[in-house]
């Protein structure tokens, strides 16, 4: 047994009763996240997102439903049913898969266990027998934080990562899995499983269905920068959430009013989550140890060692590049931002065209004129 199970809450408070905008994208379809279709149809997330094996998503999914079902015994009667949202990868190279050992309890346990701070990475819960490019993965985390021009917000990715061939692993850039398919070359790998990533986005930007389903997209560029090419065989799939606003469930109100990112805001977002996902993805080969599974497979951790000897000699034919923006996206803190925060004043000139694209053609300040109307903010 090599599988487990890895749940996110998106928010703090009752996703059930306060539900969040959310959005999609899939790369390649060859996989699934139950509950998908209704996430991309409403724009809203209203369960958590759990992450396991291919065979485990209906004891998962019927898992989750029973404990929601006990926490708000009117669903399917005084509210409507729900489809939690449970996506999946195939970890049968290394996991009993068909043995179909993920339990109630195992999602009882992730659920009750979900929290905020530190995620640890590598071979836990969902990810614990993935493989990526050939050796051990699992789940992986980063985070981008915006500059005070770009609005401050904060962006996360998490991935259950499983995909791709060793010779296909870009590091930095560089073409490290090429460098180490020689050393690799007489050790067993998988063949018939291309694997798959699932990428699940979130962040404080007060964004539309439609415009997480536009940075969801985005995921692919930073999975592509790491080797991938979307086998045939392989499913990238993506779901994003904005916690910057809650569609109540219950209200009396006729309308419901959101604070809404401009669409011509969004490329640092972009540029962010391409980052993160790279990053995310590498984090979990990083974190992964060598595992021996079902059938005697066997799969060896990243060398760190040889990578960076490998990255070290390649380094001085790039040192005189400049590889980072004077006012990049830097790893994310832990202190919120109020929404005074956020609406600040900058000079056209601090956001130049080489630190956010098409920054040239948004000629208005963030804030306000003076005596707007909140709502139109």
């Amino acid at each position: 047994m090599r599988t487990g199970v890895t749940a996110i809450l998106p928010n703090e408070s009752n996703i059930f009763m306060d539900r969040l905008a959310g959005g999609a994208f899939v790369l390649n379809g060859a996989g699934e996240v139950s509950g998908l279709t209704q996430v991309v149809e409403w724009g809203l997330l209203e369960t958590p997102i759990l992450l396991t094996n291919t065979m485990s998503v209906g004891a998962v999914s019927d898992a989750v439903a029973r404990v929601m079902v006990e926490q708000y015994p009117g669903i399917g009667s005084e509210h409507d049913v729900i489809i939690p949202v449970v996506g999946e990868c195939d970890d049968s190279y290394l996991n009993d898969i068909a043995g179909r050992h993920v339990t109630e309890a195992h999602v009882r346990e992730a659920l009750a266990n979900a929290k905020a701070g530190p995620i640890t990475e590598g071979c836990v819960g969902g990810g614990t027998g993935m493989i990526t490019c050939d050796f051990k993965a699992g789940i992986g985390t980063s985070s981008r934080k915006l500059p005070q021009v770009f609005g401050g917000y904060t962006l996360g990715v998490l991935v259950m990562s499983n995909f791709g061939k060793m010779h296909n692993l870009r590091v930095a850039g560089l073409p490290v899995g090429e460098f180490l398919a020689e050393k690799f070359k007489n050790t067993p790998r998988r063949q018939f499983s291309y694997g798959s990533i699932i990428a699940v986005v979130a962040t404080d930007a007060p964004l539309l269905p439609h415009q997480l389903t536009r940075l969801c997209k985005r995921v692919g560029l930073g999975i592509g920068r790491v080797g991938s090419y979307a086998a045939h065989g392989s499913g990238e799939i993506v779901v994003g959430f904005s916690t910057a606003n809650v569609v109540p469930r219950r209200t009396q109100k006729m309308v419901y009013k959101m604070k809404i990112l401009l669409d011509q805001r969004l490329d640092p977002l972009y540029e962010a989550v391409m980052e993160a996902t790279e990053e995310a993805i590498l984090n979990s080969l990083c974190m992964g140890t060598p595992m021996s599974g079902v059938d005697n497979h066997e799969v060896p951790a990243l060398p760190l060692d040889e990578v960076r000897r490998f990255i070290d000699a390649t380094r001085p034919i790039f040192a005189t590049v400049k590889k980072t923006p004077d006012s990049p996206a830097v790893p994310a803190g832990t202190e919120p931002l109020s929404d005074t925060d956020r609406q600040v004043e900058f000079d056209l000139s601090q956001a130049r065209p080489t630190d956010v694209r098409s920054a040239e053609g948004i000629p208005f300040p963030t804030n306000p004129a003076p005596n707007a109307d909140d709502d139109d903010e």
